[in-house]
Parts: structure tokens; sequence; C-alpha cells
């Protein structure tokens, strides 16, 4: 399909019906959405709904924006430069890196502007409570980007209370290099659930970044940020049950894969493709299928994570699954 010609619009149309979920053989919710396929070349190779509306990423972007920081002078090793892509889920091993990257600027966590959270993980987050913590900004899901968003901010002798200001300088390298990575120019900009600028971008920009990264040649900073986040796929989201992104990597050698809230989420394998979805409704329990079929599209099995299984009584009865 390299024979259409793609245009970028302000306005997401939404999408169409990609995933339904199946309750003791009877189909009891269905989900639209749309998906963008890039083939090896960088082309659009198969699409469903509305690819070339912006959406807010979410922190399907983090990548993106981690890849701005490098670029704006923030130095770090792949670990912390994974938890910085990051929507960890505040298990120990996530906290520890988190107050590292902080650590080592001499940057206090009271500088974080994230709002107070308990971790995404219900293992870390009831053994913070019976330990007597309440809710805190380091154990938010994007308290590494934020701890990477000061660190750079403070290499480069910026100001560290305003560094979530659109018009900060941090804010502006990181905007240009969405940019550049997708090959669009930013059409909104919002606020993410953490605070932070978001930037809207198509489906097919989104898919095109994360393509974009692990195709780079190595000691770029592109392919910096994919090596970390592949590298440690685990602080990436997490190694419990709620890990996807973690469990999409360790599924797929090679692969590079962030989600974001409201059903977004973004991969890409090189030598193969890029994949980048939105569930229209927000769900996120109909992303994994329907990301699994695009990227049947391309011949790779992301294997038993094609499925979400649905149970009743303590057993499944059921399944989430693409119909796209």
């Amino acid at each position: 399909m390299s024979c259409w010609v793609f245009a970028v619009a302000d306005v997401y149309l939404g999408g169409e019906p990609l995933a339904e979920v199946v309750r003791s053989g009877f189909v009891e919710s269905r989900h639209n959405g749309s998906v963008a396929v890039l083939g090896a070349d960088g082309e659009v190779a198969a699409w469903g709904g509305d690819v070339i509306g912006t959406v807010f990423p979410r922190s399907a972007s983090k990548p993106l924006q981690a890849v701005g920081m490098l670029r704006a002078g923030l130095r770090a090793g792949p670990a912390d430069l994974a938890v910085v892509a990051a929507s960890h889920r505040g298990q120990p091993f996530h906290l520890a890196a988190v107050l590292r990257v902080l650590g080592e600027a001499g940057i206090p966590t009271g500088a974080l502007g994230c709002p107070p959270d308990y971790p995404l993980s219900e293992d870390a987050r009831d053994e913070l409570i019976r330990a007597g913590h309440g809710r805190e900004a380091l154990f938010m899901n994007c308290s590494g980007k934020h701890a990477g968003m000061l660190r750079t901010a403070a290499a480069n002798g910026w100001p560290l209370e305003s560094y979530l200001d659109p018009d900060h300088p941090l804010q502006q390298r990181i905007t240009a290099a969405v940019e550049d990575l997708s090959a669009e120019s930013i059409r909104a900009v919002g606020v993410d659930g953490c605070g932070a600028p978001l930037l809207a971008l198509s489906l097919r920009g989104l898919a095109g970044a994360l393509r974009r990264l692990v195709e780079a040649p190595e000691g770029s900073h592109e392919r910096a940020v994919a090596d970390a986040m592949r590298a440690h796929p685990e602080l990436v989201s997490g190694d419990d049950a709620g890990g996807d992104d973690t469990q999409l990597m360790r599924a797929v050698p090679g692969l590079l894969a962030k989600s974001g809230a409201e059903g977004v989420v973004a991969a890409a394998l090189p030598g193969v493709g890029a994949v980048a979805l939105k569930i229209d409704d927000g769900a996120m329990r109909a992303r994994l299928p329907v990301l699994a079929a695009a990227f049947e599209r391309l011949g790779v099995s992301v294997g038993d994570l094609a499925e979400v299984p649905v149970n009743g009584g303590g057993r499944r009865v059921g399944v989430v699954r693409s119909v796209w």
C-alpha cells in the first residue's frame, strides 16, 4: 500500500471494530479502535480505522521523550535510561532506580513534579501501606521520566521548579525530538496524567518513531534508548502479572514495546516493522490481542499474549480476542 499518500489530520475520527469480549461463548462487549502497521521499509503495510488523525499517545511516547533528554545532555547508563522511559509498577527495584537517577545528580525527591500515588503493583502497594507509607510522588509510575527530566535540566543549569512548563528549554528540546522522530509537527499539546506536557501524534507517526529507534545505528541516542529498554524490560513496566511491556519484550527477542493509558500501545522490531494502536474507549484489555493480530500480518507471533482470559467464578470462561 505504499502507493497511498497519507497526510496528518488535527482531528481523530475514531476507529473500526478491533476486538470482542467472549464470555461462555457469548459476545458481551466489543471495542473499536485504530491500528497502523508499518513494514520493514517504513511504509504503511496495513491499517484499520484512522491512522492519520492526531491522538495523545500517553506513556507510549516516553521512549521518544527519553531520546529528547539524551539530545539535551542527559547522561545515564542503560538501567537508568530504561527507568526514565518507563511506566514502572513501583516495585522496590524500580524505586531504587529512580532514587539513583535523582541521587547521582544531587536532586531531592521533593523536586519531582508528578502527583503522589501508590505503586501500580498490588504487592508493592500493600507492602508500603503495611509499612506506614502513604501516596508519594516517588511511587507514581512516571517518576522515572520526571527524574530524567530533572537530571537533564540540572545538567544544563536550567530551572528545576518550572521543568514541566511547555515553554521550558527542556520541554522545547523534547518537543523538537518528538517532531523529528515522528516526522510530524505537533498539532496539540495537553497535560498528561503525571503533569508533563503531552504531545499529540498520529498512530502512523508514533509507529514510525518507534521503528526509527530500533533501526538506528549503534552509538546513536535513539539506539541507546531502544537497547536500554530491551536490556532491562523489567524496569520498563514490571516483572509481575501487570507488566505487559516486560512480557512482550521477553516473548519476542529484539522487540521494543511501550504502552500508554487510554488503550494505546506501540512496538517495533528491527528488520520487520512497527505497530501503533489506540482502543477508542480506552480499554486496556483489548490492546494485546490487537497488537498480536497486527504483528501476525508482519509474520511475527507474540505467543500466549495474543489472548486475554476472561474469568468467571475463579476460572477461565472466555477470552478477549482480535476481530481485525
